[in-house]
């Protein structure tokens, strides 16, 4: 599994898969309700709109699909990437998707017409995460140019750019409140900044392997990353200490999210589980 992403009220888990398709769970039971078909390759990135209602997926066939999340009903399909679609993500409003592509730009949709707003461009290699800040005002992206960069979601404009991982960034996330901003590298960190100021506040160490993706708990008080190292790993925000390491999977663990009430985390493998663990 390469993406999971919980619905706003927790009550559903959807994962995008190697095999082309999109899996939603109920995240009680663990019992598969829905398999959704229509991508002709991988499923990289998968997120329920704010209301829950829609579920969108990016493709390594270059297209991103807006889904009917109760249904599974095929909503919509927007195209104009020229190479894989990454990471996608709703602002918090649920109006605009952002989606990060191997063609180095960075598009901003409109969810309800599908139209096309804005293409970011300037970036010098394939970008793969992308995230809004809480208030929507800023959208930040990782790339595999080793850099963070926050765009300004109305003008388009680039705000400030990040460095300090010397590989690829693989994930970027705002934490609850929109102070922090954590990104994961395969340089084996997480790097932890300061939002409005773009200053690096902690770095993150202990992985073996290349983080892939990383998640706020909604207090903001817990990190979790997914690793190639086969763990998932939870971080103390506030001290940067690690609080435990979860072992299980048997191959790249290749994305986490935590359930809206803070209780569940689930990660997605390349051994082809999700997984749900118990916080506490």
């Amino acid at each position: 599994m390469l993406s999971v992403a919980f619905s706003p009220d927790g009550r559903l888990l959807a994962s995008g898969s190697l095999d082309n398709t999109i899996r939603l769970w109920d995240a009680a039971s663990g019992a598969l309700l829905r398999t959704l078909e229509g991508h002709t390759d991988w499923v990289r990135s998968v997120a329920f709109s704010p209301d829950g209602r829609t579920l969108a997926s990016a493709s390594r066939d270059r297209t991103i699909r807006l889904w009917d999340a109760t249904s599974g009903e095929s909503l919509q399909t927007l195209t104009g990437h020229r190479d894989w679609v990454n990471g996608i993500a709703f602002s918090p409003d649920g109006r605009l998707l952002a989606s990060g592509s191997a063609d180095k730009t960075i598009r901003l949709w409109d969810v309800a017409s599908g139209q096309l707003l804005r293409v970011l461009e300037g970036l010098t290699a394939t970008v793969y995460s992308v995230a809004f800040s809480p208030d929507g005002r800023l959208l930040a992206s990782g790339s595999g140019d080793s850099t963070i960069r926050l765009w300004d979601t109305t003008s388009g404009a680039l705000r400030q750019t990040l460095r300090g991982h010397i590989a690829t960034v693989n994930s970027v996330v705002f934490s609850p409140d929109g102070r922090m901003l954590a990104s994961a590298s395969g340089d084996n960190t997480i790097r932890l900044w300061d939002a409005a100021s773009g200053a690096l506040t902690r770095i993150l160490e202990g992985h073996t392997a290349p983080v892939i993706s990383t998640a706020f708990s909604l207090d903001g008080q817990l990190l979790a990353s997914a690793s190639w190292d086969c763990t998932i790993r939870l971080w103390n925000v506030t001290s940067g200490a690690l609080i435990r390491t979860l072992t299980g999977h048997t191959s790249n663990v290749n994305s986490v999210a935590f359930s809206p009430d803070g209780h569940l985390l689930a990660s997605g493998s390349r051994d082809g589980t999700v997984r749900l663990w118990g916080v506490r």
